[in-house]
């Protein structure tokens, strides 16, 4: 196991380089000049070659990766262009208002999204079955924007429940939480309801009925926990995205996390906010992607023998 943990440890340093050479390349792409947005229209020629000197835009691109990843192995991620202040104090400021939403909507998620699932599989071929199925296809289909102004004409406007937008207290957060669980919880469902059928049907399932096991202990202990794999990867991914910053939900609900303060980098231009976001996004990747592996082994004992035997 030490051996595996170490092996996927230096997978994921690669995968962050990769990731730093490449958001440094594509961001240095991305048509404006910082230096001219941070001093306007107005500024001359001399001071903008100035500050470009300054701030060493004018050294060739592998020198400037050079030098920036040295300043990102101490944790430097440089000063925001708009804001002067430290990325990584910005990034921090607004990535636990990030974590809240995205481990509100997961739950919510994995509860809509287990119980249908197990039910439609319970009630496989009936109309209960297909109606639950059909919803959650149009989860799948509904544009999350769509769905987030549908939920604030309705909950906050007309029936003012609930804050509009803006804030981070816990009313603020009940509907950009709920639309995430409910787009989330689509997949979910589905990916339950496939494996629960295909699990009900084994023989192991009809001799528990036959020993007269409760039907509830039968779906949670017997059935449940042997379709968990498959939704533990989706649930991980889901997380890892919505930790990166719920871009679209943020941006409706004007919740102030990773997601508005990406777009908001990326509309001034601002390289040093957006690489230190990218960065930020491929380490949660390579840390969920890690413990959901790790949580494979606690579901089900024969995939930590298997990864045992690998990391030998």
């Amino acid at each position: 196991m030490k051996q595996y943990l170490l092996n996927r440890m230096l997978s994921g340093v690669i995968v962050l380089l990769g990731i730093s050479i490449f958001s440094f390349a594509l961001v240095h792409f991305i048509p404006g000049d910082p230096v001219r947005i941070m001093l306007g229209e107005k500024a001359t020629k001399a001071q903008v070659e100035q500050l470009r000197e300054q701030m060493g835009l004018n050294q060739p691109l592998p020198h400037q990766y050079l030098t920036y990843m040295e300043k990102v192995i101490q944790g430097d991620f440089g000063n925001s262009l708009q804001t002067e202040r430290p990325v990584i104090v910005e990034i921090m400021e607004r990535f636990p208002a990030t974590v809240k939403l995205a481990f509100a909507g997961i739950g919510i998620a994995v509860v809509i999204g287990l119980t249908m699932g197990m039910i439609a599989a319970k009630y496989k071929n009936t109309l209960l079955d297909f109606m639950l199925m059909a919803a959650a296809s149009i989860g799948l289909s509904l544009p999350s924007f769509w769905l987030g102004l549908l939920v604030i004409m309705f909950f906050s406007v007309q029936l003012g429940w609930f804050p509009i937008a803006g804030g981070t207290g816990w009313k603020d957060l009940v509907l950009p939480a709920c639309t995430l669980g409910v787009l989330s919880s689509a997949m979910i469902s589905r990916l339950t309801r496939s494996g629960m059928v295909e699990v009900l049907s084994h023989d192991y399932i009809r001799t528990a009925r036959a020993k007269g096991l409760r039907e509830s202990i039968i779906l949670f202990r017997h059935a449940l926990c042997n379709v968990m794999i498959p939704v533990v990867t989706v649930v991980g991914l889901q997380i890892a995205t919505l930790l990166g910053g719920a871009v679209i939900i943020e941006q409706v609900f004007n919740w102030p996390g990773i997601g508005t303060l990406a777009i908001r980098a990326i509309s001034a231009r601002d390289f040093p906010m957006i690489q230190g976001i990218v960065l930020l996004m491929g380490f949660v990747y390579v840390v969920v992607n890690m413990m959901v592996d790790l949580l494979y082994g606690l579901i089900d004992p024969r995939v930590d023998l298997i990864t045992e035997k690998e990391g030998r």
